[in-house]
C-alpha cells in the first residue's frame, strides 16, 4: 500500500469516528451553572425546580416595567442587578437554561447590560436591556429576568421572567407589577403616537409628542361646532364622576367630518389641549393598523383620548371593498371598553360618506358626529384675521380677500398669509395689502391651472360649469374641495366597473343581512 491508499484509508476511518461521535448522545448531566447558584442562595430552593412565569410586553412598556421593578425593589436594602456573561449563547437561553445547562457556563460576575428609553418629548431613562434582578417583596424573595426586545435575537417584545419559591408570592408579585407599571408609566398624561414596524406586523416605536397649544380663539368653526365637540370629548371627562354615580357611561365617539383643510385637525389638536393630565395616543397612517394596542393603552391609562385621523383609510362600509380585517379592529377597539372607562375616541375623515354604519350602531361607538364645514364669507374673514395679526395689512384688504376667495379651505387663508409675508421678503419690501391682492391672484390662478390638469378643458369652462367647488362633482383638490355626499353611500361596481350610488334603505337592508349571517 503506497503513501496515497494510507492517507485515503486514514481519511475513510476519520470520517467513521466523526459520525460515530456525531450520533453518540451527549451524556453529560445538566448541572446547575454560576447563575443557578446565585438564584439558588436568593431563594433558598433549587430554582430549576419552581414553575417560572413569562411576562412578554411590547416594547414600548419596558420603560414602565423597569420603574415597577425599581419601586417593588425600593423596600429591599440588599436588593441586586446582575449582569449575566456567557458569549452570544445567553441571548438565545430562557432563564432556566440559563440556571442550569450542560456545557455552558453563565456567570453573574458583570454589570447589568443598559438602552436608553424616552420618557417624554425631551427626556430619557436608562433601562436594564439584559440582567437579573434579586430582591425581597413582602419578605418573600424574588428573582426576574428582565431583557429587552431584541430581533437580531428573534425577540419582538420585551419579557420578564418571574421566579418565586411559592406559586402564590409570584401571582401577587406579577399583579403588583401590573398595578405599578399602570401607576408609574411615563404614557401616563402624555401625548404619543405609534409606528408601525419596518419588519413586519406589530409596533415599530413609539414617540412622544409635544402637548399642542391651540386655544379655542384660533380654532375657527360656526357657531356652536366647538362648544358640541368640546362637551362631548372634555366636558364628559371634568364631570366623570357625577355620571358615574348617575349610572351613565363614560366611553364616547366623536366623528368629526368635512373636505380636507376645514380645521377637523387643529380641533383635534385644542382638544388635547384643553385636556392636560389625559394620555392621548394618535394614529394616522399606516399606524392605524394598531388601534388595538392604542385601545389597551388608554384602558389602562385612564382618563385617555385616543384619535383616528382619516379613519375611512380602515373602516370603509363593507360593501365597498370586501373583507376589511381593519375595519373589525376599530369596532373592537370601540366596543372592548367598560362603559364606565373614561376613554374618547375621536375619528377624523374626509369621506363621511364611505363609513361603516355600524360605527354608530352601539352606544359608545360613534355617538356625535359633527361637519366641519368649508368656512363662511365671515369664517374665512375671522381666519385671515388670525393668521395677520400684528402685520400691516389693512380690514378693507382682509374683508376683499374673503369675499373673493370663496370655496376655499381653512388653510387656503394660512397659506395666503404665509405667501404674502414670504413674496416680501424675498423682494426686500413690507408687507402690504398690494401684496395680499397679488399672493391671493397667485393661488387662485394656481388652484384653477391645477383643476385644468388634473379634469380637462380650461379655467374658464370650469368657472362656468361651477368651478373649483362644484359640491356636484365630489372632486377635492388642495385648498378646494366639494361638500360631503349626502343621501346615500357609494359602493364598489361590480366586474371592475366605477362606483355606483346605494339607496340608505337598501343599504340598511343588506347591512342586516350581514349581521344577521355572521351572528
Amino acid at each position: 500500500m503506497d503513501q496515497a491508499d494510507r492517507d485515503s484509508a486514514l481519511l475513510s476511518d476519520l470520517q467513521r469516528l466523526l459520525h460515530r461521535l456525531n450520533e453518540m448522545p451527549d451524556g453529560r448531566e445538566p448541572r446547575l451553572t454560576a447563575v443557578g447558584e446565585r438564584v439558588a442562595q436568593h431563594l433558598g430552593v433549587d430554582p430549576t425546580t419552581l414553575p417560572l412565569l413569562t411576562e412578554p410586553l411590547p416594547p414600548h412598556r419596558l420603560v414602565d416595567a423597569d420603574l415597577a421593578l425599581d419601586a417593588l425593589a425600593a423596600d429591599d436594602p440588599d436588593a441586586s442587578v446582575h449582569g449575566i456573561t456567557g458569549g452570544q449563547e445567553r441571548q438565545h437561553e430562557d432563564l432556566p437554561a440559563l440556571l442550569r445547562h450542560r456545557y455552558a457556563s453563565f456567570s453573574v460576575d458583570a454589570p447589568p447590560e443598559y438602552a436608553s428609553a424616552a420618557t417624554g418629548p425631551r427626556s430619557t431613562r436608562r433601562v436594564i436591556s439584559f440582567g437579573l434582578r434579586l430582591f425581597r417583596h413582602d419578605g418573600h424573595p424574588v428573582a426576574v429576568l428582565q431583557r429587552a426586545a431584541n430581533r437580531m435575537y428573534g425577540r419582538e417584545a420585551a419579557v420578564l421572567e418571574i421566579l418565586t419559591a411559592d406559586a402564590e408570592v409570584t401571582a401577587s408579585v406579577a399583579a403588583e407589577l401590573h398595578r405599578r407599571m399602570n401607576e408609574l408609566s411615563v404614557v401616563r398624561g402624555n401625548v404619543v403616537t405609534f409606528a408601525h414596524s419596518e419588519y413586519g406586523q406589530g409596533i415599530g416605536g413609539m414617540t412622544f409628542l409635544e402637548r399642542p397649544a391651540v386655544t379655542a380663539d384660533e380654532v375657527i368653526l360656526p357657531e356652536g361646532v366647538l362648544a358640541r365637540i368640546h362637551d362631548h370629548v372634555v366636558g364628559i371627562g371634568q364631570h366623570a364622576d357625577a355620571l358615574r354615580a348617575r349610572g351613565q357611561h363614560l366611553k364616547r365617539g366623536v366623528l368629526l367630518y368635512g373636505p380636507p383643510g376645514t380645521g377637523k385637525t387643529l380641533t383635534v389638536r385644542h382638544l388635547l389641549h384643553e385636556t392636560p393630565g389625559t394620555t392621548a395616543v394618535l394614529l394616522q397612517g399606516g399606524a392605524l393598523s394598531l388601534v388595538g394596542e392604542a385601545a389597551r393603552l388608554a384602558r389602562a391609562m385612564t382618563p385617555s383620548i385616543v384619535v383616528l385621523e382619516d379613519v375611512d383609510l380602515v373602516a370603509s362600509e363593507r360593501g365597498m371593498f370586501g373583507l376589511q380585517p381593519l375595519l373589525f379592529e376599530v369596532l373592537d377597539a370601540l366596543d372592548g371598553l367598560d362603559g364606565d372607562a373614561d376613554v374618547a375616541f375621536v375619528l377624523t375623515t374626509n369621506r363621511a360618506d364611505i363609513l361603516e354604519p355600524a360605527l354608530a350602531a352601539r352606544p359608545g361607538r360613534v355617538d356625535l358626529a359633527v361637519e366641519i364645514p368649508l368656512p363662511d364669507a365671515a369664517a374665512r374673514r375671522s381666519l385671515l384675521g388670525t393668521y395677520a395679526a400684528g402685520l400691516p395689512l389693512s380690514a378693507a384688504a382682509l374683508d376683499a380677500a374673503a369675499e373673493r376667495a370663496e370655496g376655499v379651505t381653512a388653510s387656503f387663508a394660512k397659506e395666503l398669509i404665509r405667501r404674502t409675508v414670504l413674496a416680501a421678503t424675498l423682494m426686500g419690501a413690507e408687507v402690504d395689502d398690494e401684496r395680499l391682492r397679488h399672493a391671493l391672484e397667485e393661488m387662485l390662478d394656481s388652484a384653477k391651472g391645477i383643476s385644468r390638469a388634473l379634469f380637462g378643458g380650461d379655467a374658464s369652462s370650469a368657472e362656468s360649469d361651477g368651478g373649483l367647488d362644484d359640491a356636484s362633482s365630489g372632486a377635492s383638490f388642495g385648498w378646494f374641495a366639494s361638500q360631503p355626499l349626502s343621501g346615500g353611500v357609494f359602493i364598489g361596481g361590480a366586474g371592475g366597473m366605477g362606483p355606483g350610488l346605494e339607496d340608505p334603505a337598501t343599504r340598511d337592508e343588506r347591512i342586516g343581512r350581514e349581521d344577521a349571517a355572521e351572528d
